[in-house]
């Protein structure tokens, strides 16, 4: 959606640019959810770090000395240490990230530290796989992904990375648990198959040769309605959707109508999901008895 918008107010024909900037920026997701990775590991070494130091204070305490490491020995984050997949996922594409802006991690960490989940935690003398992952678990939802400060530096690095954040961070929680110390890390595993990867590219070079084409039939079907009136995401998010009626045999068209009905409470104005979804149900009903739609297999659902 976004590289049509960019496509279409540009007034450029290089296609080929946008498609390039498209795949780069869909790739980037994969750092960024590697990042969160990264992220809570730093965490992780900072308070043992911490615990080091006051070891070795002057007049350190008991508890300098003797401190409690249920934190630092988390399962999970033992896991991630001990991952050399992310290590070197991390070292090849250079995400140096909490190394050069390690302000964020001090941030995190004493967030986490003065935290009422951190203490009861710590305070539960029993340790299991199971409480370790649930610690993670809340502390991922309650501190790190809400973090006001995390999310403006996100921004700051990458414009794209503001809507991808709630996507990583549903893919974290969904995945996190299933990581181990022999987990892969790896950009491909951002996609199911080939025809997942070339997805995107091929639905954005679609739209682009079927354009106007699509503003034809559209100012047809809503004769009530001036084009120049619908708004401009509402039309590309229309055009996207016939595009997937018609070229994309595989997708179910009720799985396109919700996809878009989504994506348009999130970034239109509030009635634009009931207008998209009457043009669509018309177009549905009119491709449907002339034959247009022609689905298979899986899109048959």
């Amino acid at each position: 959606m976004q590289s049509v918008y960019a496509l279409i107010q540009s007034g450029s024909a290089d296609l080929a640019r946008e498609e390039k900037f498209l795949n780069f920026s869909i790739i980037k997701i994969y750092d960024l959810y590697v990042l969160m990775y990264s992220l809570l590991l730093e965490i992780r070494n900072k308070a043992e770090e911490q615990q080091e130091i006051a070891k070795k204070k002057f007049l350190a305490t008991s508890e300098d000395i003797n401190p409690n490491r249920k934190f630092v020995d988390n399962h999970f984050l033992v896991a991630l240490q001990d991952n050399s997949s992310l290590h070197k996922y991390l070292k090849d594409y250079k995400l140096t990230n909490w190394k050069e802006d390690s302000e964020y991690v001090a941030l995190l960490w004493k967030e986490i530290k003065e935290s009422a989940i951190f203490s009861d935690y710590l305070n539960n003398k029993q340790s299991s796989k199971e409480e370790d992952l649930t610690f993670i678990e809340n502390i991922y939802t309650e501190i790190i992904a809400p973090n006001d400060k995390l999310y403006d530096y996100f921004e700051s690095l990458n414009m794209s990375w503001v809507d991808d954040l709630p996507f990583v961070n549903t893919a974290f929680l969904k995945h996190f648990k299933k990581i181990n110390a022999k987990s892969v890390f790896n950009r491909e595993r951002l996609f199911k198959d080939a025809d997942d990867m070339e997805f995107a590219s091929n639905l954005l070079k679609k739209v682009a040769l079927h354009h106007d084409e699509f503003t034809e039939e559209i100012d047809k079907t809503t004769p009530n309605w001036d084009t120049e009136r619908i708004a401009e995401i509402d039309m590309i998010l229309l055009k996207m959707a016939l595009t997937e009626f018609v070229y994309f045999s595989s997708i179910p068209t009720r799985v396109t109508i919700n996809e878009y009905l989504e994506i348009a409470k999130d970034y239109s104005t509030a009635k634009s999901s009931f207008f998209i979804n009457g043009v669509l149900d018309k177009f549905l009903k009119e491709y449907t008895s002339s034959g247009k739609i022609q689905k298979i297999g899986r899109g048959l659902l």
